[in-house]
């Protein structure tokens, strides 16, 4: 079954099937109470029913209706930031200890994929596209950072033929091959996580968006029609968190991204783009993203909008990149086109901490959603079962606000926006 408002959705169009769940009706009592239906709270309810708790999820919509069901579907190494710039936060040791939990959250994805048997096209392999010089300086010290100090296995720096025969576009110079990480398809991730939490006990609230909360002893969460009432409560809405919690607000700052999907291209001329079927990220700031899909299309992605509002134009202006991308596609109509908010931090890593002993939350993955959500729902499972050392690390990551408060903040963040847009063009 279809949601009506993922119409344009090539995910959408492409789901497993999925029931839809029953809003919440009246009061309901559980141990854990699971505030939004994406890769963090699917996680953290599965993991937790595991552990033999009674977990209630609501979701304001439907299961994967936000970022985990818009995504790239991109599974990539690591963090955002530099492992240098976490050694200067966190200390060697600890920046450590976070790489081991970002490899982790790669790993648990795979596992999760296989354990449960989830159908989302699940493929490894990543190109990092290089445009100009100074990529490729940016890549040889990406190399000396994870190959060297950190030990990371799995990349291959690859000169202008050798990313040729991934790419077949003429703008790349070089670019660096990851087979450790991958892509695939989320909205049938996040369904397959929703299908394994039903089988482990997990309820499922669909429709319910959280109204209002209270934070006290024993957290209570309120919905239109009706209320749970818990002994922790887990908030993992991300960028669609909204104004619910008033405190949280200005930490992260919700982004909006733009995917167009062509019309069927065959199978020899899908493979001929993409050889051996590697997702690709360039590397500009604000950078473009894309892959094949199962049924022989090009997923393209980019264009994002700091003003969390929607490019104007922006089916045409992503069909015009793609063109620019591969001027073999000239010719290709695009069958869908949709946007969705991805949640960023000021620093670009992800937030992890308690409003209060018994309210946890996490967010802001900053374009590392999909495998980082997950390990963040782990880490909450922990933290709630008593065994926080892990969620406490990810915790003591600093964190400031962004400038300028709720009506400043968005102007401030866009003109710096434009510097690294016209960064990108040197």
């Amino acid at each position: 079954m279809t949601s009506r408002r993922h119409a344009s959705s090539w995910y959408a169009a492409t789901a497993n099937p999925h029931p839809p769940h029953p809003p919440l009706e009246g009061t309901v009592r559980c141990d854990v109470c699971v505030v939004g239906g994406g890769y963090t709270g699917l996680t953290a309810a599965l993991e937790l029913a595991e552990r033999g708790m009674d977990v209630v999820l609501l979701e304001a919509e439907r299961v994967g209706w936000g970022a985990s069901g818009r995504n790239g579907g991109q599974i990539i190494t690591g963090y955002n930031k530099p492992m240098a710039t976490i050694e200067r936060w966190m200390g060697r040791d600890d920046a450590r200890l976070l790489w081991q939990l970002a490899e982790e959250a790669t790993a648990q994805l795979f596992e999760r994929v296989e354990k449960h048997g989830i159908r989302c096209d699940l493929t490894r392999g990543f190109v990092l596209a290089a445009l100009k010089e100074r990529h490729m300086a940016e890549l040889d010290e990406v190399m000396r950072e994870m190959r060297d100090a950190y030990g990371y296995p799995h990349l291959r720096r690859l000169d202008r033929d050798g990313v040729a025969a991934m790419v077949d576009s003429p703008r790349y110079i070089g670019g660096l091959y990851d087979e450790g990480s991958g892509h695939l398809h989320p909205l049938n991730y996040a369904l397959g996580l929703a299908d394994a939490g039903l089988a482990a006990g997990v309820r499922i609230f669909e429709g319910s968006r959280a109204l209002s909360l209270e934070t006290g002893l024993l957290p209570a969460v309120v919905t239109a029609r009706g209320r749970v009432q818990a002994r922790f409560l887990v908030l993992a809405g991300n960028a669609y968190l909204g104004g619910l919690v008033p405190q949280m607000t200005g930490m992260i700052m919700p982004v909006a991204t733009q995917i167009i999907v062509t019309e069927p291209l065959g199978v020899e001329r899908a493979r001929a783009l993409l050889p051996n079927n590697a997702a690709v990220s360039d590397m500009n700031f604000v950078l473009d993203y894309y892959r094949r899909t199962s049924d022989h299309r090009l997923l393209f992605g980019g264009g994002a909008n700091y003003s969390g509002r929607d490019t104007p134009g922006g089916k045409e202006l992503l069909r015009f990149k793609m063109q620019r991308v591969f001027p073999q596609l000239r010719d290709v109509a695009v069958d869908y086109s949709w946007s969705g908010k991805v949640a960023i931090t000021m620093n670009r890593m992800p937030q992890v901490g308690r409003l209060t002993p018994n309210v946890l939350f996490a967010h802001g993955y900053s374009g590392h959603g999909v495998a980082l959500a997950g390990l963040a729902g782990r880490l909450i499972a922990e933290a709630v079962a008593g065994t926080d050392g892990r969620f406490d690390l990810f915790a003591r990551i600093p964190h400031t606000p962004f400038p300028g408060g709720q009506r400043l903040r968005t102007p401030a963040l866009v003109l710096a926006m434009l510097w690294f847009r016209l960064r990108d063009l040197l």
